[in-house]
């Protein structure tokens, strides 16, 4: 029997594994978009955060609606149903690129972001569900860690696939016709999936049958999805101008800026690879020599995206290495960690206020790293004490507070564009502070 439940653990996590890597490269290859839709239409900072809040706005509009859907047609049917819709957003980019059309744009981004939703509604609890409680922090690390593996991916792909070889704003029409290719490619790719999904048997996770309860009478729930809305709005407010701040303040080029801005995504790949073993139950022994190839990991994709600047490898590995000895101060306690990540990100983002040149590079994207653990732990913290048949609804209310993607980078923008780009980073800074108080408090708070 312990085989057996072995056995579809590996099924489970290993589709779903899958389906965080999905949603994880259209997430952050949407919200870097943002920079050549800025090029490529001619829009104020303010207009281009726009490309995100079309995408953000799909969590409210529709998170809490699939929540009900998986009760009626489970979560193998959702995630069929999101990879359908993801791919139809993605084949819109064609013509929204050919006319071009800002507005078409905008509905791809929503049409695809409705996907998403259905996929991250149905991961998120299923993941927490198929194990112990006790580890359910360490399952979401690691699908959050496949997640980031896409998430690094998708910038590097921009820099690749857009920007190379081109100047703005003389090339912005050549920029539009390289759009498409990359959806394409995804939409394909999620159909075939979708496919595969449909043939194999995966576990199933049963909603128990309960007393009514509204999930709005724990505390606890309801600031969890607050600190998702702010902790979302900030790592993708920060994604999101990293690279018009590094071709703004330092003179680099879109290319290069969109190579840091990978890095920047692979720091919370980084970080949840750490978190997939430290908050796990395995001999301390064990996870450090984890570590090890981790941090290779960092320095090896640190100078891959920069065509082998083995400088740059070197500099994010260090700074992997000193994330990971802050991580032990947590010692594997989801709340513990979270608060101290939570402070290090919101001291990094007044960091990259305070200073210039490669020191605020540096503060900057060191905050994909402090941002790893935070979406998975804030989820566990949320859903810790939920019987099985409140999970839904639950992650259903937390999701549709990922809305704050669709809010704070259009902030940021509106301070870029009054203030200049520097100040944009006071926004994020708040948010961070909110999610420190959730951890040492809001966490807490049962009834």
């Amino acid at each position: 029997m312990t085989d057996q439940k072995n056995n579809n653990m590996m099924v489970g996590m290993t589709v779903f594994g899958a389906i965080f890597f999905i949603f994880g490269f259209a997430t952050t290859f949407i919200v870097t978009l943002s920079a050549p839709v800025k090029e490529i239409f001619g829009l104020s900072e303010f207009g281009a955060q726009l490309l995100s809040s079309a995408f953000f706005i799909a969590y409210p509009l529709m998170s809490i609606p699939t929540g009900k859907l998986i009760d009626r047609i489970g979560y193998k049917g959702t995630v069929i149903a999101g990879l359908v819709l993801m791919a139809l957003g993605s084949f819109i980019y064609i013509p929204a690129a050919q006319m071009p059309s800002f507005p078409v744009f905008l509905i791809g981004t929503f049409i695809l972001a409705t996907g998403v939703v259905f996929l991250q509604v149905a991961a998120n609890p299923y993941v927490t569900a198929i194990g112990s409680d006790e580890t359910a922090s360490s399952r979401l690390n690691l699908t959050q860690a496949l997640n980031s593996i896409a998430t690094m991916i998708a910038p590097w792909l921009i820099s690749v696939a857009i920007f190379r070889g081109l100047q703005f704003p003389t090339d912005a029409g050549l920029a539009a016709e390289r759009v498409p290719l990359p959806f394409i490619i995804m939409g394909i790719i999620v159909l075939l999936v979708a496919v595969a999904i449909f043939t194999i048997k995966l576990p199933v996770i049963k909603s128990e049958k309960s007393e009514k309860k509204s999930i709005w009478r724990y505390p606890h729930v309801v600031l969890g999805a607050l600190a998702i809305f702010m902790y979302v709005g900030a790592e993708v407010g920060n994604a999101g101008l990293i690279v018009n701040y590094l071709k703004n303040n330092l003179n680099m080029s879109p290319e290069m800026a969109s190579t840091y801005a990978a890095i920047y995504w692979g720091g919370a790949m980084v970080g949840r690879f750490f978190g997939s073993f430290m908050f796990s139950d395995m001999p301390s022994s064990r996870k450090f020599t984890y570590a090890l190839p981790v941090l290779l990991l960092a320095l090896v994709s640190g100078s891959f995206v920069t065509e082998w600047n083995w400088n740059i490898g070197l500099i994010f590995a260090g700074i992997a290495l000193a994330n990971f000895i802050i991580m032990q101060i947590g010692r594997g306690k989801a709340a513990r960690t979270l608060a101290i990540f939570a402070l290090a990100a919101a001291l990094l983002d007044i960091a990259t206020i305070v200073t210039t040149g490669n020191i605020a590079l540096w503060t900057l994207i060191s905050i994909g790293l402090f941002n790893s653990i935070m979406f998975p732990n804030i989820f566990s913290l949320a859903v810790k004490d939920l019987d099985k048949g409140e999970l839904s609804g639950a992650s259903g209310l937390i999701n549709a507070l990922i809305f704050g993607g669709a809010v704070i980078p259009p902030l940021m923008g509106f301070v870029a564009d009054s203030a200049g780009y520097t100040w944009a980073f006071v926004v994020p800074a708040i948010c961070y502070l909110f999610i420190f108080f959730y951890a040492v408090k809001g966490c807490h708070i049962r009834r």
